[in-house]
């Protein structure tokens, strides 16, 4: 299982995490949740209590992704699978993202 915290604006947002290669969750942090005046991540990821689940690493993440000779040149560059979309968002979306979204890995417990 790994995980990431997604920030919006530098504020932590919530933790993505996947499961499995078939299983991904998102949640909202309290703190964020709470403050009214901090958006939601996506139109298509609201602010909720509840937990997002999907099979798939969510649309709004995945279109953060390169395809193409890009994707395959940034897998080569950090040894990953190409089919590996959360290790993928978790290498490149750290710093200089196009929008106000960054990511930063949840150390392992």
């Amino acid at each position: 299982m790994r995980s990431m915290e997604i920030y919006r604006n530098g504020n932590l947002a919530g933790v993505l995490t996947e499961e499995s290669r078939q299983s991904f969750v998102f949640r909202y942090e309290d703190a964020y949740l709470s403050d009214s005046s901090k958006a939601a991540i996506s139109l298509t990821l609201p602010k909720s209590q509840r937990a997002y689940q999907s099979e798939r690493l969510f649309p709004f993440f995945a279109n953060m992704l390169s395809e193409g000779v890009n994707r395959a040149l940034q897998c080569r560059q950090w040894k990953l699978d190409e089919s590996d979309d959360f290790g993928l968002l978790l290498a490149t979306a750290q710093h200089d993202t196009i929008g106000a979204i960054t990511v930063k890995p949840v150390p392992a417990a």
